[in-house]
């Protein structure tokens, strides 16, 4: 790891706030455009912004290059449509094994996302699946 990364990763631990780790992520994402980073140290630190953004108060979502990151995006592209459908599930159960993802960060993605678009005043529809016994309403 580079100077400037244990740098920058000594500022994520001491970080209070979810307004100052999303401070640090734009800086990263900077450093990456400029390519004072590489990819691979923009990723590690994205990964390092969001572990601590799980460890603060607060709802808002920090956008940082990360796993997490790429996964809120397809899950945002999935709600598009105002329909989260049955298959769409399934393809996203797939991208948070490819990525790493558990099912309690993908429930505190959704979560935050659903809570922007009530903000917005839009409705997003659920697909359930069928349990024993129940019916498949959404």
């Amino acid at each position: 790891m580079s100077r400037r990364c244990r740098r920058y990763s000594k500022q994520i631990q001491r970080s209070n706030t979810r307004f100052d780790l999303q401070t640090i992520a734009s800086t990263v994402q900077n450093e990456l455009d400029k390519r004072n980073l590489t990819y691979d140290e923009a990723l590690t630190l994205g990964n390092l912004i969001q572990n601590r953004a799980d460890q603060l108060p607060g709802d808002t979502i920090v956008y940082a290059v990360s796993d997490r990151d790429a996964y809120r995006r397809t899950l945002e592209l999935y709600l598009r449509d105002a329909l989260l459908t049955k298959t769409e599930q399934m393809l996203l159960w797939e991208e948070r094994r490819r990525l790493g993802i558990s099912d309690g960060v993908h429930e505190r993605l959704l979560e935050q996302l659903l809570l922007q678009w009530r903000r917005q005043g839009k409705k997003v529809t659920i697909a359930r699946f069928e349990s024993p016994g129940g019916d498949s309403s959404a």
